[in-house]
């Protein structure tokens, strides 16, 4: 007798599926943006919605981010949910002001009369496509009072995360690492329960997946897989590296991290979007400002330079397990 066995979705057939189930409980949500209808995306992250709703709610748009952006906006502020994809992250200087400018603020400038009740998907990371199409840019959106940064290290959490931000009252940026939305959701090195069956994730809550005495590693997005497989790696060499997963950006979790840093002898802040101004550095200061002398020593893991379009040259300069473990000895003193 054959027994069939079950397939792990891919993170793309996750997102999909979790919009499907949302947009059938609530005829407000609305999907637009390239080639998202028909299409289904261009990693699949929106396969079958419209089939299933048709032209009235999954829509393609044409090339113009400010355009559907800014149409997205204002079909929150009429009443419905809009879910908004920009297909790369790196697109995001064409519709920088309907973001920053509109998206954000209107609650704010309104006197909270005037709601953006919306949620931008954009895909980031690096799978090989040089300058202007592997960033993560994670920081820009993070900087910007009013949006709110979730940013899922795995399959369960694009389901968790996205079912908490369609359900938010204000704009939420939603960021998908490309490798997660390409791989499926039994590839990460951490067992996680049936990703389809995740209830809602809080946001602003950080998770601990590893526990290790000697150095904690924290980061978001696909780069807590990384340190993940660099705390397996140190793991062989007798160096116990705890793994921490922020889940968002904002809210950022600092009261979870101020706890988790108070009992680290050492913490090593792991990031692949740019040092300069981004998410390690606030990470570092927010922990110092709180333990002052007591904070542990800190090293943070980036390269500023565009990202190398020759795979051998980008893994220079993006993390992975090894630079992490590399980094990891460094900040204990036995690189």
């Amino acid at each position: 007798m054959s027994t069939s066995t079950k397939v792990a979705p891919f993170g793309s057939q996750i997102v999909a599926e979790t919009l499907l189930e949302a947009m059938t409980e609530d005829e407000r949500i609305i999907v637009l943006g390239e080639d998202v209808a028909r299409l289904g995306g261009v990693f699949g992250a929106t396969r079958k919605l419209h089939a299933q709703f048709g032209s009235e709610r999954v829509l393609d748009t044409p090339i113009s981010e400010t355009a559907f952006i800014g149409a997205a906006i204002g079909a929150a502020q009429a009443g419905l949910r809009p879910v908004v994809e920009l297909m790369f992250v790196d697109f995001l200087g064409v519709c920088f002001d309907q973001i920053v400018n509109q998206m954000a603020k209107h609650r704010y400038m309104s006197g909270g009369r005037v709601t953006v009740p919306l949620v931008l998907r954009t895909a980031v990371g690096c799978i090989g496509a040089a300058a202007q199409h592997s960033q993560v840019l994670s920081a820009s959106f993070a900087h910007i009072p009013g949006l709110k940064v979730a940013f899922p290290a795995s399959p369960g959490d694009l389901r968790g995360l996205l079912l908490t931000a369609l359900a938010d009252p204000d704009p939420v940026v939603f960021l998908e690492h490309k490798w997660l939305l390409k791989t499926r959701a039994d590839s990460q090195p951490w067992h996680e329960d049936e990703p389809l069956a995740v209830e809602p994730v809080e946001f602003g809550r950080l998770r601990r997946l590893r526990d290790g005495g000697d150095i904690t590693i924290v980061a978001a997005g696909y780069m807590v897989q990384l340190a993940y497989l660099a705390a397996q790696e140190l793991a062989g060499e007798g160096i116990e590296a705890g793994v921490i997963d922020l889940r968002t950006l904002v809210p950022l979790d600092r009261e979870g991290l101020v706890h988790e840093a108070a009992s680290a002898p050492t913490l090593l802040v792991v990031d692949d979007d740019y040092a300069d101004y981004g998410m390690s550095g606030e990470i570092i200061a927010s922990i110092a400002e709180a333990l002052g002398p007591e904070a542990p020593r800190m090293r943070r893991h980036a390269v500023d330079v565009p990202i190398p379009a020759n795979k051998a040259l980008e893994e220079l300069v993006v993390p992975s397990p090894t630079s992490i473990a590399e980094a990891a000895r460094a900040a204990l003193g036995c690189g």
